[in-house]
C-alpha cells in the first residue's frame, strides 16, 4: 500500500468519526518563547490543553510535520546509523478536547490498526502505565480494562513514567499514555524470544508505532501535578514507521516514503543503495535531511548561525558532509532533491511545491559555501599534520577547526585516520563541555507558576483603536534572567500590541487607580494565546484597577513602519516581477527591514523606483481599508498575500491599501491614510541569504532627519570647496588629481624604501654565523615596514631582523628569521615579540618567521634592540 493511500485512510477514518480533519502548522514555530520547531503533533493546540485557548472542533485530526534534533528530543547523530529515526517526520494524530476519552480513543486506534490497515493482531502489543509512588499516581487500570476487551491480557505491559507518562517539558500539560508496538520480526525469530521481552527496548524491528496520550493534569514549576480543566485525548502516529509494518518493510528508509529520493541520490552519485554500510549510511541520512531541511525553509525559517537558523544550517551540513565523504560530492548536489520532494509532497503539503525553485537556490548556496568550508578544513588539518610530532591531532586544535570553521569533528576523527593520525577526543569533549556550559549559563532562565487573581478565559486586544483603558491583573508570574528579575503580567483587556508578525510588542506605563503606583512596561508578548505584559516590579496592590497606557509616539511610529512594509511589498511586486515574496519583516519604531524572494542584487536604478512607487502611494492619501473576521478562503480568493511559514486561523483580517495594489493577511497595527507615513527612505539593500534579499528603511521624522542630515553634509562640502557650480564635476576632478598624487608618491616612498633596504644591508652585522640587522629605523606605515622585512627576508641569507620605528606617533616593532635559523635554533618570532613588546608598553604576535607588535611607550624602543642583540648572542 502507498503512503499517500495509508495517509487518505486515517484522514477518512477519522471524519467518519466526527473529526474535522485540519491541514498541518508550520514546522517553524513563530510565536511560542518555548521551542524552536513544532516537535509534536499537539504543539499548535497547546493554548486549549493549558485552558487559555477554547476549543472551535472538540475533535480534530491532521497529520502534522514535526522535528527533533534538539533539546529533549535529540534524535539527530542516531538519524541514518539507525534505520528508524528521523529529524522531519509526519505525527499522524487525533484529538478530543473534552470530549472522548480512553475508551474511544483505544477502539478506535485497534479498529484502525487492525480493521482498516489488516496489521497481524498477533504482532501487537500495547503498554499501560504502572503508576508512579513519587508523584501519587495511581495504575491506569481503566486503559487495561478497554484494552482487554480486543487483546490478550499476556500482551498488555506495564510501562514505567519515563515511557508511559507524557510530558512536553518540565512544565505544562502531561499525562499516562498507552503505546502501541508492533513486531516485524521473523516468526522463527518470534518463536525463540517473545516480543514482549523487546518492547521498548530499542530492537529495530519491534517499534512503537503509535502513543495515546490521556492528558489529565498539568506540571507546576515546583514538580508538582493539578488536573486540568478539562480531559483531553492527544495520539500520535509516527507515519513512515506505520508506513514500515503496513507493508511489512525491513526499515522506515525501504518504504516509498524514501525510496524515490534514495533512487534520485542513486541517479546523482552513481552507486547503489545495500552497496556498502559506508555509502548506506550517507543515502539514509541524506533521504532523511533533505526533507526537514525543505519543508523548513518552505516555511520561512533560513540557514543561519544562530537559534532555529542553525540547527537547519546543522541538519544541512550533516547531510552535505556525507554526501561528500561517502558519496564523493564534492559540489552541490543535493539541492537537485528538492523538485522531485516538492513532487512527492504535493497534495499534502503543497507550500514546498509552490517554492520549489527558491528553496533549491538556497540550498544550493549553502551547499557551495560548506564545500568550501571543508576544502579550508582540510588545508587547516594538512598543516596540523606537518607540525604533529607524535601523530596525534590536540583535542583544542579539533575543537577550533569545529568551532571557527564549521569543520565536523567525525570527519577530522575519519580523516586524520586516514594519515594514521588519532585525536584527542578528551580534551575536544573539554572545550566542548566548556562551551555549552558558557552556552547554559547565558541562557539561564526560571519561570514560576502563574498565580491566579481573577477567573478569565479570555483576553480583549483594544489596541487598534485606543492608545489606554482601565485594566485588571488576571494572572501574574516572575521571570528570573541571569539574576535579573521582572514580572509577566496578563490583563483582562490590553491595549498593548504583543510581537507578532514582525512588528515589536509595545511599551508603556501601568498606573494604579487606588494608589497611583507607577510601573512601566518594557515589552509585550504572546505565548500560548496569552497577550503577555513586561513589568518592571510587580504592583504592591496587585487587586486593583490599573491605567494601561501605551507610548504613543513609539506605537506611531511603529504603525507608519508597519504600513510601509506593505507599501514596499507591493512596489517590490510591481518594479521586480510577481515573483516577489516576503521572507522575514522587523517592524521597530525607529526603522523597518523586509526580507524577500528575489535573485540579484537590486540595482540602484530600481531601489528609486521603488522608492519612488512607495512616496507616491504616500501621497496618494489612500485609506486604509480594514476587514475583519473574513474567512481564510475568502481572503485568498480575493488575492490576499500571506507569508508563508505564519500561521493563520479560520478567520484573519485583511489589510488593504487600494486591493489592486497591496492586499495581506496581517494582525498588526496600520496608519488610517497612507499620508500619515510622511515620506520613505530606504537606507541599505543587502543581501540575506541565497535567493534572499534585504530592503532596510525609515519613514516619517526618521526619514525627514536623515535628508536633513544628508542636505546639512552636502552643504558643507559645497562650503568647504568654495561652492562650485558643479558640485559633482568638480569632485570628481579632485578625486582623479589626488590619484595622480598617490602614484608619484608611492613611486616617492619606493625609492626610499629601495633605499632604506640597502642602507640596512650594508649594516649587516654578524653574529654566530647569523646575519643581523637590529636598527631603529624612519618608515610612514605598517604596510611598508612589511614589505620591507619580506624584501629583507629574500635579499640576506640566514637573517635575524629586529626593526623599531615610531608610526603615527606609536611605537612599533617587528621582527623578521629566515626559515633554516628557525629549524636550527628553534627561534620563533611569534614568541620573541611578546617579549619585546613588554618594553614599550604593548602587545602583538605572529608567525615564527615574522610578527610585529605596537605599544605606547615609544621610549623603550632602545630596550628592544639591546635585547635583541642579547638574544642572539646567547641563543646562537
Amino acid at each position: 500500500m502507498k503512503s499517500s493511500e495509508i495517509r487518505q485512510k486515517y484522514f477518512d477514518f477519522f471524519a467518519s468519526k466526527g473529526h474535522l480533519i485540519v491541514p498541518s502548522a508550520p514546522i517553524v514555530v513563530k510565536n511560542d518563547p518555548t521551542l524552536l520547531f513544532t516537535n509534536a503533533g499537539m504543539n499548535q493546540f497547546k493554548d486549549i490543553f493549558l485552558g487559555t485557548g477554547n476549543a472551535e472542533h472538540k475533535r480534530i485530526a491532521d497529520s502534522q510535520k514535526c522535528l527533533r534534533v534538539s533539546g529533549k528530543h535529540n534524535d539527530l547523530e542516531e538519524v541514518g546509523i539507525d534505520t528508524y529515526h528521523h529529524t522531519m517526520f509526519e505525527m499522524l494524530g487525533n484529538w478530543s478536547f473534552g470530549d472522548y476519552f480512553k475508551k474511544e480513543a483505544i477502539e478506535w486506534a485497534w479498529e484502525l490498526l487492525t480493521e482498516i490497515y489488516k496489521l497481524d493482531k498477533n504482532r501487537l502489543y500495547v503498554t499501560v502505565f504502572e503508576g508512579n509512588e513519587k508523584d501519587n499516581l495511581q495504575y491506569d487500570t481503566e486503559s487495561k480494562e478497554h484494552w482487554s476487551k480486543f487483546i490478550d491480557k499476556s500482551r498488555i505491559l506495564n510501562g514505567s513514567k519515563k515511557d508511559n507518562f507524557w510530558e512536553m517539558g518540565d512544565t505544562g500539560p502531561c499525562g499516562p499514555c498507552s503505546e502501541i508496538h508492533y513486531d516485524l520480526r521473523t516468526d522463527t525469530e518470534r518463536f525463540e524470544i517473545d516480543g514482549k521481552m523487546l518492547v521498548n527496548k530499542d530492537h529495530p524491528q519491534v517499534i512503537e508505532i503509535w502513543n495515546l496520550v490521556f492528558m489529565q493534569y498539568n506540571r507546576k514549576a515546583d514538580g508538582s501535578l493539578e488536573i486540568l480543566p478539562e480531559k483531553h485525548v492527544d495520539t500520535g502516529m509516527g507515519f513512515e514507521r506505520l508506513v514500515r509494518c503496513i507493508n511489512n518493510n525491513w526499515s522506515n528508509y525501504d518504504t516509498d516514503i524514501f525510496q524515490d529520493t534514495i533512487s534520485e541520490l542513486e541517479i546523482i552519485s552513481g552507486k547503489r543503495y545495500r552497496e556498502s554500510e559506508k555509502t548506506d549510511i550517507a543515502f539514509r541520512v541524506i533521504a532523511d535531511h533533505i526533507r526537514a531541511i525543505s519543508f523548513a525553509i518552505a516555511d520561512g525559517q533560513l540557514p543561519s548561525n544562530n537559534g532555529a537558523g542553525y540547527v537547519i544550517r546543522r541538519i544541512l551540513r550533516r547531510a552535505i558532509r556525507y554526501g561528500y565523504s561517502s558519496l564523493d560530492f564534492k559540489q552541490p548536489e543535493i539541492y537537485k532533491l528538492v523538485m522531485p520532494l516538492s513532487e512527492k509532497f504535493k497534495l499534502v503539503f503543497h507550500e514546498l511545491s509552490l517554492q520549489a525553485d527558491f528553496v533549491s537556490k538556497v540550498i544550493f548556496e549553502e551547499e557551495k559555501s560548506f564545500l568550501n568550508t571543508l576544502t579550508r578544513g582540510l588545508e587547516i588539518l594538512n598543516d596540523l599534520f606537518k607540525k604533529s610530532k607524535n601523530n596525534i591531532i590536540n583535542g583544542e586544535n579539533a575543537f577550533e577547526l569545529y568551532d571557527t570553521y564549521g569543520f565536523p569533528f567525525d570527519l577530522t576523527k575519519l580523516i586524520a585516520s586516514e594519515f594514521n593520525f588519532t585525536v584527542d577526543e578528551t580534551e575536544f569533549n573539554n572545550e566542548l563541555n566548556k562551551q555549552k556550559n558558557r552556552s547554559r549559563k547565558d541562557a539561564e532562565k526560571t519561570t514560576s507558576d502563574w498565580t491566579i487573581l481573577i477567573e478569565s478565559d479570555s483576553q480583549e486586544f483594544v489596541g487598534y483603536n485606543t492608545f489606554e483603558t482601565e485594566v485588571k491583573i488576571c494572572r501574574f508570574r516572575t521571570v528570573d534572567s541571569k539574576g535579573e528579575k521582572i514580572i509577566h503580567a496578563v490583563f483582562n483587556t490590553t491595549p498593548f500590541y504583543a510581537e507578532g508578525g514582525g512588528q515589536v510588542g509595545d511599551k508603556g506605563i501601568l498606573t494604579g487607580t487606588e494608589n497611583n503606583e507607577i510601573i512601566k512596561i518594557l515589552d509585550t508578548i504572546k505565548e500560548n494565546n496569552l497577550v503577555i505584559h513586561t513589568l518592571d516590579k510587580l504592583p504592591v496592590l496587585a487587586v486593583q484597577s490599573f491605567h494601561a497606557a501605551i507610548d504613543k509616539k513609539r506605537r506611531q511610529n511603529i504603525t507608519k513602519n508597519h504600513s510601509a512594509t506593505h507599501l514596499l511589498n507591493g512596489a517590490l511586486k510591481q518594479i521586480l516581477g510577481s515573483h516577489v515574496s516576503q521572507k522575514g519583516s522587523l517592524v521597530e519604531s525607529d526603522r523597518l527591514r523586509f526580507d524577500f524572494s528575489h535573485i540579484s542584487k537590486i540595482s540602484d536604478n530600481e531601489l528609486h523606483k521603488i522608492e519612488k512607487v512607495v512616496n507616491s502611494k504616500i501621497r496618494e492619501n489612500i485609506k486604509l481599508d480594514e476587514k475583519l473576521n473574513v474567512p481564510i478562503d475568502e481572503a485568498r480568493k480575493m488575492g490576499a498575500a500571506a507569508v508563508f511559514g505564519e500561521k493563520y486561523g479560520d478567520f484573519v483580517r485583511v489589510i488593504s491599501f487600494d486591493p489592486a495594489f497591496s492586499m495581506e493577511l496581517c494582525g498588526g497595527t496600520h496608519v488610517n491614510n497612507t499620508s500619515e507615513i510622511g515620506f520613505f527612505k530606504i537606507t541599505s539593500e543587502s543581501s540575506v541569504a541565497a535567493g534572499v534579499r534585504r530592503i532596510e528603511a525609515i519613514t516619517g521624522n526618521f526619514a525627514d532627519e536623515y535628508l536633513s542630515k544628508k542636505l546639512t553634509l552636502l552643504d558643507s562640502v559645497n562650503e568647504i570647496l568654495s561652492n562650485p557650480p558643479d558640485l559633482l564635476k568638480y569632485l570628481n576632478q579632485i578625486i582623479a588629481e589626488n590619484n595622480i598624487l598617490n602614484k608619484k608618491l608611492e613611486k616617492l616612498e619606493s625609492n626610499d624604501l629601495i633605499n632604506l633596504k640597502l642602507k640596512l644591508i650594508s649594516k649587516v652585522s654578524t653574529i654566530n654565523d647569523v646575519n643581523t640587522i637590529i636598527e631603529n629605523i624612519e618608515i610612514p606605515n605598517t604596510e611598508r615596514l612589511k614589505d620591507l622585512c619580506f624584501q629583507l627576508k629574500n635579499e640576506v641569507k640566514n637573517l635575524f631582523g629586529v626593526l623599531a620605528c615610531i608610526i603615527n606617533e606609536k611605537p612599533m616593532i617587528s621582527i623578521i628569521i629566515s626559515d633554516n635559523l628557525i629549524t636550527k635554533h628553534n627561534w620563533n618570532a611569534g614568541n620573541l615579540i611578546k617579549l619585546l613588546a613588554k618594553e614599550i608598553d604593548g602587545g602583538g604576535g605572529g608567525q615564527p618567521f615574522y610578527a610585529t607588535a605596537g605599544g605606547k611607550k615609544p621610549e623603550g624602543l632602545n630596550n628592544v634592540l639591546k635585547l635583541a642583540i642579547d638574544f642572539v648572542n646567547s641563543n646562537s
